[in-house]
This record gives structure tokens, C-alpha cells and sequence, in this order.
């Protein structure tokens, strides 16, 4: 191990199965059959007959089942995903870890493998993960059984889920799933720019047709089809209302079965292997940021934590956006992609770059926490067409709440400085629980299966202060759905306890 070595992506793996139980158990797909694939071809994809025998670290990906309080195991538990994916791929790394929680991990993974081999920890780092929800789901349907127990004696780092990235006055006024959340950042970029609720999603779908267009051609997307903008914007049965503005094509699809798999090595130990150059990828620059809890963040229409993360990372590679040619933007919401162009400074509109290399989240697939492995898969891929280009992903967890950033190239740097620590946010807003008069600053309407169930908004007071409320009244609610946005109104607050109610002034 060399301190100083440059850290090179030298194979890349992907998975797929279509498995939904409806033909029964055979050729049912779990976590780690999908892991083990992906990584094996990974370790093919190097050209190196011997790396197998030296990777030293393996990290995997946290999956859903293991990413939530108190998970269910519908199939059975596997105990030590890093221990039995080593024994699957034949390697005896001495270190086995098993990653926290949020999609930033497949980039935040590399920063950190890049970081430890530049500074001799390591020499050879296989990163790895999945989700097979599409085969769970499909089971539990069709009343098939699968088996996904497993275990493995050796020790490894558990890093645990982390930080709750929601806090109790959130969750007590109903903003308990992701799209809720998102929704809120959604509806604020909508009122920035002026936008009813039928042009916002015109917009959205305008930014995500080409989105599909890409998935449709991509042999590993779930959803291999292409939808035009009036499907996209239209709600229908296929395209049910979800959370306002949303539809379902919005949303990041998660019944998938997908797995991919990435290696980093160390420059000497590339050269010791014989790994071609045509096979080497360099990462010229990493960016780590973290963000509040969404009620404490002082802006919402744009991402503090996406706009540190693609700054440092284009500041190490002494790049500016327009030297990036290839990017791939984390897409779990329209509004992830808005946030990640504002962050580069380009106008999705006119800039003609893809934004995407997979399909994104709604159509290649949204397997958890690793989508974005499959973006540094595809970035490989697409950088080893085009000697000499330079690509970017951008890596998203929570919402926009961790960001990991990566700009790579198979053109090799002068030298190499690792990531900096995660950035944090400093500023924060007070939040109340009290009533009074406050103008509306962001919103939202869940629905459920029989229509509009409940709104929700931030609001400020006037002294500055944000107010969490909600409502489920009919009339409120047509209210809140009405084409003009909402965004600005008056409204007027009654707090009981913990939680607030709210109508229009």
C-alpha cells in the first residue's frame, strides 16, 4: 500500500430480474443474489485474472429491510450482508462494512474508499448493493415463499441507520413519507418560478420525458417504457395523484430487483493486476454535504447540501459545469433534479446535456439506497466511450438532507486530494407551535385511494418564525388544490399541544 497512490474505478457490475412471483419460486432473486451478480461482474469488468484475491475492503449499501426502525423480514434475515457477499464473490477482504443509511452512500462510499487508498489504508474496495422489493412484494402477493436467511461468522462495521432525518412535530402533522416531503420542496421551486399547478406539471414533465426515453433503451431498467408529456402531467388510473403536486410517474419506482457493484484500487496496485487503460476511471474530485431537518431549513426552494456537494466536488477537480459532459443527477422527484441543475447552474430547458445516463429513479428503477451505484455504473461506461470527457454524479439521501458528489474522468489527474468532511448547515428557523396569522410558504395534499385526504404547509409567522399545519377539511382542501398555488396566502393558525390546525384568512 503506497500512500499518495491515485484512487481508479477499474470494474463496474449491474443486475436485473423481472422475478414477481407470479410464475412461482424458481429463479426468485434476493439482496445478495442481486449483490453477488452485480459483483462478479464487476470483477470480470476489470480484465484482472488476480483481483478477486486482492480486494481487502468490501462495503455494501444498506438495504430497505435494514433501513427503518424496527423492519419486518418478511423472507428472513441476513445477518452479515458484507460477510456472505464475500463468500459469494470468493473474496477474504479484511474489512467488511456495512454502510448507513441514505442514497448519498454509493458516492459518499467511493470519497471515503478514494480517501483511504490515496492515504495507504487500503489497497482494493468492492462496493456493492441492492433492493429486491419487486420479489418481496411479488411474494407476499402470489402467497409464495422465499428464503433470504443467511449469515456469516465474519466480524463487520455496522454503521448503523444514523440520525433520525425527521422530527416529531413533522411526523405529528402527517409528513410521514417521502413524497411529502419533497412535495413541500416542490411547491416552493412551483411558486419561485410563477407556476400553477397545471404548468408545474407540465414542467415536471417535460423534465422527465426524456428521463423515460433513456430508461426505455437501458437493458437494466425496470420500467423499460418511454411516456410522452401528456401522460406524464395527466392524472389517469396508470397515473394515479399521489401528494400534490405529484403523480405516480413523479415518484422514484421502488418494486424493483436490481443490484450493481463498483471497484476502486489503488494506481500501483491497478498496474500490479495489468488492468488496461481503457478500463481505468479516475475520480478528480469529491463533494460530502449534509442538511437539517426540512421544518429548520431556512430555504426550500433551493438545496444547501446539493449546492456544497457539487461545488466542492467541481472546486477538487479544478472543473467548472460547463467541463462536465456527462451527468448523472439523482431523480427521486422532479424536484432533486431542478435542485441538482441549480446547483450547476444550468437551465435543464436549453442546456443540452442528458441529465440522466440510467433513466432515473420513476423509470430505470429507485432500488433504496444504491440507485446511484447504477449512475457511477453507467458513468463508467459512458466516460470508457468517451476517452478523455468528464462526468458527474450527484448522489442524494433523505430529502436532499445528505448529498455526495463525484466528477470523474479516465483521463488521470496531476495529483489527487481526497473529499473534505461532510459540510453542515448553520442557519436554521424556529419552529412554533402557536396560533396566530402567518402567510402560507410552502404545501401540499396527500390523497389516498378514495381521493384528497389531508393538507399540509409550512407557514411564517410574522416575526419570522415557521408553523407546521394541517387540515383535512373538503373545502380547505379543493382550496389548496385550485390551479392558482396557494404559496403567500394568509392563514390562520390554532395550535393545541403538538400539534396546529389551519384555514384560510
Amino acid at each position: 500500500m503506497a500512500k499518495g497512490d491515485l484512487p481508479v474505478l477499474i470494474g463496474v457490475g449491474q443486475s436485473l430480474s423481472q422475478w414477481d412471483g407470479k410464475a412461482g419460486p424458481a429463479g426468485a432473486p434476493s439482496p445478495l443474489s442481486l449483490m453477488a451478480e452485480a459483483s462478479k461482474a464487476a470483477l470480470a469488468d476489470t480484465g484482472a485474472p488476480g483481483i478477486a484475491a486482492a480486494i481487502d475492503t468490501l462495503a455494501v449499501v444498506r438495504i430497505f429491510e435494514d433501513s427503518v426502525g424496527r423492519a419486518a423480514h418478511p423472507h428472513g434475515h441476513n445477518t452479515n450482508l458484507p460477510g456472505t457477499l464475500a463468500r459469494e464473490t470468493g473474496t477474504a477482504p479484511a474489512r467488511l462494512i456495512y454502510e448507513t443509511v441514505g442514497g448519498q452512500s454509493p458516492q459518499a462510499l467511493v470519497n471515503e474508499m478514494a480517501r483511504r487508498i490515496h492515504e495507504g489504508e487500503i489497497d482494493a474496495a468492492l462496493i456493492s448493493g441492492s433492493e429486491a422489493n419487486r420479489a418481496s412484494k411479488g411474494a407476499r402477493k402470489n402467497g409464495v415463499e422465499i428464503n433470504w436467511a443467511d449469515g456469516a461468522d465474519a466480524p463487520y462495521e455496522d454503521r448503523g441507520m444514523g440520525p433520525m432525518m425527521l422530527s416529531r412535530e413533522e411526523i405529528k402533522h402527517g409528513l410521514i413519507a417521502p413524497a411529502y416531503f419533497y412535495a413541500l420542496f416542490e411547491n416552493a421551486v412551483a411558486a419561485r418560478e410563477g407556476r400553477t399547478r397545471s404548468a408545474h406539471r407540465r414542467a415536471m414533465a417535460e423534465l422527465f420525458q426524456p428521463f423515460s426515453a433513456v430508461a426505455a433503451k437501458n437493458k437494466y431498467a425496470q420500467f423499460p417504457q418511454e411516456h410522452d408529456v401528456a401522460f406524464l402531467s395527466t392524472p389517469s388510473r396508470e397515473n394515479y395523484e399521489y401528494a400534490d403536486p405529484y403523480l405516480k410517474w413523479f415518484i422514484a419506482q421502488d418494486a424493483v430487483n436490481q443490484g450493481a457493484a463498483a471497484i476502486l484500487v489503488s494506481s500501483s496496485k491497478a498496474d500490479e493486476l495489468g488492468v488496461p487503460d481503457a478500463k481505468r476511471l479516475y475520480l478528480h474530485g469529491g463533494g460530502d454535504a449534509g442538511d437539517d431537518l426540512i421544518s429548520l431549513r431556512p430555504v426550500l426552494d433551493r438545496s444547501f447540501a446539493m449546492d456544497t456537494a457539487v461545488s466542492r466536488a467541481l472546486a477538487q477537480a479544478g472543473k467548472s459545469a460547463a467541463g462536465i459532459a456527462h451527468l448523472d443527477l439523482y431523480s427521486c422527484f422532479p424536484v432533486a433534479v431542478f435542485s441538482g441543475a441549480a446547483a450547476l447552474g444550468l437551465d435543464w430547458k436549453t442546456d443540452p446535456r442528458a441529465l440522466t445516463l440510467t433513466g432515473g429513479l420513476p423509470f430505470f428503477g429507485g432500488p433504496g439506497n444504491n440507485y446511484s451505484l447504477h449512475g457511477i455504473a453507467e458513468m463508467a461506461a459512458t466516460l470508457r466511450e468517451h476517452p478523455g470527457d468528464f462526468g458527474l454524479v450527484l448522489a442524494n439521501g433523505g430529502w436532499m438532507t445528505k448529498e455526495s458528489a463525484g466528477v470523474y474522468s479516465t483521463a488521470a489527474p496531476k495529483s489527487f486530494t481526497p473529499a473534505e468532511l461532510a459540510a453542515k448547515a448553520k442557519s436554521q428557523v424556529e419552529v412554533a407551535i402557536v396560533s396566530g396569522d402567518a402567510v402560507l410558504e410552502t404545501f401540499t395534499v396527500t390523497h389516498g385511494k378514495d381521493g384528497p385526504e389531508r393538507g399540509i404547509i409550512f407557514a411564517r409567522l410574522p416575526d419570522g418564525r415557521r408553523v407546521i399545519a394541517n387540515n383535512a377539511d373538503a373545502a380547505t382542501l379543493a382550496t389548496m388544490r385550485e390551479n392558482a398555488s396557494p404559496v403567500g396566502r394568509k392563514v390562520s393558525v390554532t395550535a393545541t399541544d403538538e400539534t396546529a390546525t389551519f384555514v384560510f384568512a
